[in-house]
């Protein structure tokens, strides 16, 4: 339920903080007082289109903030959507506070326990938590979409649904899979001939990890063949052969040697450099013979460089179609092979997927037509139970239906000998009907003209579809509108009862109404210094009176007197119905 509601800087509020309680909650006071802001402060938090026309004159952002308290199966509801985006309170996941702001130039924000999060997700959650009804083709019970879920609800249908529905997933993941394999013929084998040679191509190359760097390499010794044998031919020299003009380095070392080892003959301390002159003698022989053989190694080649170019140029161009690299072009070839299998065997594929769909229409047909006459049964039950309570508001001889209709469809679920259109809620289409007066022909719901009728059977299945409605808190603005002071007693009685199951708000003008209410909050217009304020605040024993009394047409005594037994009948009522279980 919602159990704070603070204003800032909203139309004609200043500032404006509520504490609500469950039950019925009636906001009374003069027409353009400012009762129908209030809703507008509800529908922006619940993620209704922000207007910058909302912020109060003067201010530069308008803020709406709700607290609201959670019951253990909502509760688990919005907490799997706020877990969902990291958003639930674990110090207190009872407790749940939407918040709005719009300002001045337009932009707005949408927060959830304080952080900030996308309309979407607002709207997501905010549908669970206040359903409003005002006089609008926006009412959750004239959305005709909502009436199998409604009907479902009450007639406790949903876990059959639920079985109904998850053959229909798995029909779907069936048609998806043969929607991809009935290509047409020409596209098939389009697609086949390319695999095939994209396959062919791929395999036929012989590509091995890393052969491009090897290559590579390969390419620069052969392209450069004179120049390496030249290089290494004149290291050689300059290590082991010499000239007249030069000595070589290992017979300079050669020289080093000897006076090492004779001067180590003299001084053993130098036993250490004689050894080394040695190890640098051996080494400079090593190296000379492995140039020597590195020389010999060198291939003037041009057929071989045209090999290695050629074998460059093929894996540069299996890149620049398949991949960045080999190992990608590798795997482009593996994806294209399995693809060109699934292809080549689509034809037993589509059979087998085929029949598998045959099967599962003749399910999804068997299930829905149960789950329909189990509809048709709590559609009666549900028609009886509003009957009796629009002939309690004054409507004794209006009519309550509930449509179902199969629709033909040549792809459908097969029920009794024919094939009929389905989706995941059934193989029916349910609407409510109603026939308001007497000769009147059922018609649907969401066609009602009268604001009357339409208040009273908005309440009519309201209470029925009670326990059906798991939204903890309905609003009704003014659902008193064509309705006069007898009926607006019972639709009072009738909106306390509903207060049981519910938290409920209701802006009224009728005294008989109002009377009903556990609180009462009186929206009033105020001028404080030179601007217009709305003010609401909640009324006690005496104000209340005199409210009744206001809005039964007058202050004066005998007046006064009809508004105290307003609030006396309303307490025999209470009385005789019993204390009621509050939520």
């Amino acid at each position: 339920m919602l159990a704070e509601l603070r204003i800032t800087d909203f139309a004609i509020i200043d500032s404006l903080h509520l504490a609500l309680a469950p039950g019925l909650v009636v906001f009374t006071g003069e027409t353009g007082a400012g009762k129908s802001i209030l809703i507008d402060a509800v529908e922006l938090l619940l993620g209704s289109r922000a207007d910058p026309l909302f912020v109060r004159a003067g201010a530069e952002v308008a803020r709406v903030e709700g607290v609201f308290t959670l019951e253990p199966g909502l509760r688990a509801t919005i907490g799997a959507l706020l877990a969902r985006e990291e958003l639930l309170d674990e110090d207190d996941p009872a407790e749940l506070t939407l918040a709005r702001e719009v300002r001045r130039e337009g932009r707005s924000a949408a927060r959830i326990n304080g952080r900030l999060v996308g309309l979407g997700l607002l709207k997501e959650v905010g549908q669970w938590l206040v359903d409003v009804h005002g006089q609008s083709e926006h009412l959750s019970l004239l959305r005709t979409r909502e009436h199998v879920f409604l009907l479902d609800r009450f007639g406790e249908l949903e876990s059959q649904r639920e079985a109904y529905a998850q053959v229909v997933r798995e029909l779907n993941a069936v048609r998806r899979e043969l929607g991809a394999l009935r290509r047409s013929e020409h596209e098939r084998e389009r697609r086949l001939d390319m695999l095939d040679f994209q396959v062919k191509e791929i395999a036929a190359a012989k590509l091995k990890p890393g052969e491009d760097r090897t290559l590579l390499a390969e390419r620069t010794r052969l392209a450069n063949a004179e120049k390496l044998a030249a290089l290494a031919e004149e290291a050689t020299r300059a290590l082991s052969t010499g000239s007249d003009e030069m000595p070589s380095a290992a017979d300079l070392l050669g020289e080093a040697g000897r006076a090492l080892n004779n001067l180590a003959k003299i001084d053993p301390t130098l036993g250490e450099q004689r050894a080394l002159a040695q190890s640098l003698s051996e080494q400079f022989r090593e190296l000379a013979r492995d140039l020597q053989d590195y020389r010999e190694r060198i291939e003037f080649n041009p057929k071989r460089l045209d090999a290695v170019e050629e074998r460059l140029e093929l894996i540069k161009t299996l890149q620049r179609k398949y991949g960045a690299s080999i190992e990608e072009v590798v795997a482009y070839g593996a994806q294209a092979q399995a693809e060109l299998d699934t292809l080549a065997h689509s034809s037993e594929r589509l059979a087998e997927l085929e029949g598998r769909e045959e099967k599962q229409l003749r399910r999804i047909g068997q299930l829905g037509a149960g789950l329909s006459d189990a509809r048709r049964a709590a559609g009666e039950r549900l028609a009886r139970a509003i009957e009796t309570e629009l002939a309690d508001l004054r409507m004794e001889r209006a009519r309550f239906g509930v449509d179902q209709q199969l629709q033909p469809d040549d792809a459908g679920a097969y029920v009794n000998g024919q094939r009929v259109a389905f989706d995941s809620s059934g193989v029916d289409r349910v609407e409510f009907l109603v026939a308001p007066n007497l000769g009147e022909g059922l018609k649907p719901l969401a066609k009602i003209a009268s604001g009357g009728e339409t208040s009273r059977l908005m309440l009519a299945l309201k209470g029925v579809l009670a326990r059906a409605d798991s939204t903890p808190t309905l609003i009704f603005d003014e659902i008193d509108q064509g309705i006069g002071g007898r009926v607006g007693a019972i639709v009072g009685q009738k909106l306390w009862s509903l207060g049981a199951a519910h938290q409920v708000f209701c802006i009224t003008h009728l005294p008989q109404l109002a009377g009903f209410g556990d609180q009462h909050y009186k929206v009033e217009k105020l001028i404080a210094g030179d601007r217009t304020v709305t003010q609401v605040r909640p009324l006690g024993a005496s104000e209340r009176i005199y409210e009744l009394a206001q809005m039964l047409g007058g202050t004066g005594d005998r007046v006064m007197d009809s508004a105290q037994e307003i609030l006396a009948y309303v307490e025999q009522v209470k009385t005789a119905s019993g204390a009621r279980q509050r939520r």
